[in-house]
């Protein structure tokens, strides 16, 4: 038996039994085991950690844990420079792109109406291997799928409201600044291109036809598109998760 105290750190106590967050806690370990083990047994999956210090130095996940050791755990971080303190989370994908879980299909509406390459797969395990293989970031509220040793690269989205959780993921990723509204089919991810009215008019209806000059079109599954009804909504949509036109 081997007692070990862990404190958790910012958004990595969301994870935790409410008695634990915010403050340093005993952990009874029946064996030897790496640190990676003993923080996702307490409930947070590897890709939400950026740092550990064990005994105030940092180290790896394959680090064995002793009884007395004291473990501190921190975030993966974005924006904030730790100088060569060792990390142990990924290094940041760019240009970041997405593997969403079913359950968030709004989400992946939102992220390709934003401007961003999102897919989604239906099965679990071929969600992570679809994000390792093309080096895809998973976004998902099963704690487990973050767990699974393949996932490198992943995020547990917090809100449960579909625009809110656009917002929180632009703001955990940085990409505000990068946003590109209406470049993405929304069926089906593909980038769009420019239409020429008369040589799509025949799938058009004839008000369209009368109303609208510019048009963009889907190669991958031929969709069409056009500032209609819904526009400034979702425009103000974007506008509201921190999209800002500077043309």
């Amino acid at each position: 038996m081997h007692e070990v105290s862990f404190r958790f750190y910012a958004q990595l106590n969301d994870f935790l039994a409410s008695a634990r967050r915010g403050r340093r806690f005993v952990h009874v370990l029946r064996h030897v085991t790496s640190v990676k083990d003993a923080i996702e047994a307490l409930g947070v999956p590897h890709p939400e950690v950026g740092v550990i210090l064990i005994n105030g130095a940092a180290e790896d996940f394959a680090a064995r844990l002793r009884d007395g050791d004291d473990v501190s755990v921190y975030p993966a971080f974005r924006s904030l420079d730790i100088g060569d303190v060792r990390r142990v989370d990924a290094a940041p994908l760019h240009p970041v792109r997405f593997a969403v879980d079913a359950h968030l299909g709004k989400l992946v509406s939102l992220l390709r109406l934003a401007g961003f390459d999102a897919v989604t797969v239906g099965e679990d395990a071929d969600l992570a291997n679809t994000a390792a293989r093309e080096q895809r970031v998973v976004l998902t509220r099963d704690v487990a799928l973050l767990k699974r040793s393949v996932v490198r690269h992943g995020y547990w989205v917090r809100h449960t409201d579909p625009e809110r959780q656009l917002a929180e993921v632009l703001e955990r990723f940085d990409l505000v600044g990068q946003m590109e509204p209406f470049a993405r089919c929304l069926r089906c991810n593909t980038r769009l291109v420019a239409a020429e009215a008369d040589a799509i008019a025949n799938r058009l209806l004839p008000r369209t036809r009368a109303e609208f000059r510019e048009f963009r079109r889907c190669p991958g599954c031929e969709q069409i598109y056009w500032h209609g009804s819904h526009y400034q909504e979702l425009r103000r949509l974007l506008e509201r998760a921190g999209y800002r036109d500077h043309s």
